[in-house]
């Protein structure tokens, strides 16, 4: 016990000393080997893990960044497309509601064509019977004054003037 009375941290002995030294050289040989290796290695690949993350990420941005510049491209030939086709329908349906128009305009003229022709015809074949009835009576009336013999000129108008007023009735 003596022994233990008369330690002092202070002052140690050379043994202990050695002693300490040693045993802390083969602590720190014995960290370095088995402990500071695998954590080393394990940060290296975190780290290795963490830059290879990074570059997918920034590899993916620039995917992404492509992918809506393509969407962009992609919707406004979309749009294009879309706003000729609409200008391409509305020349289709102008055209076509011209052309509509045209062939009615067309179809009235005619109508009205065959009409005229029908009426013109109708006339003429009117005008053809009237004729045909007045150069029958008149036809009559020649007959009728030839039969009759008069031998005065006053008879003979108011004769004419009987058959008028009979075919006047008629």
């Amino acid at each position: 016990m003596i022994f233990l009375a008369d330690f002092s941290v202070i002052k140690p002995e050379p043994g202990l000393f050695i002693w300490a030294v040693v045993i802390f050289v083969i602590f720190w040989y014995l960290i370095i080997k088995f402990a500071f290796r695998p954590i080393v290695n394990a940060l290296e690949d975190r780290e290795g893990k963490i830059q290879e993350a990074l570059d997918k990420a920034k590899k993916t941005n620039e995917e992404m960044e492509r992918l809506q510049a393509d969407n962009e491209k992609l919707l406004a030939q979309a749009r294009e497309e879309r706003s000729k086709i609409l200008n391409e329908a509305k020349g289709v349906s102008d055209k076509i509601i011209q052309e509509a128009k045209d062939k009615a305009k067309q179809e009235a003229a005619e109508i009205v064509e065959k009409a005229m022709v029908e009426i013109n015809a109708q006339k003429t074949q009117a005008l053809s019977e009237v004729k045909n009835v007045v150069g029958n009576i008149a036809l009559e009336i020649a007959e009728k004054v030839v039969k009759k013999e008069l031998s005065k000129d006053q008879g003979q108008q108011e004769y004419v003037k009987s058959l008028i007023d009979e075919f006047n009735m008629n």
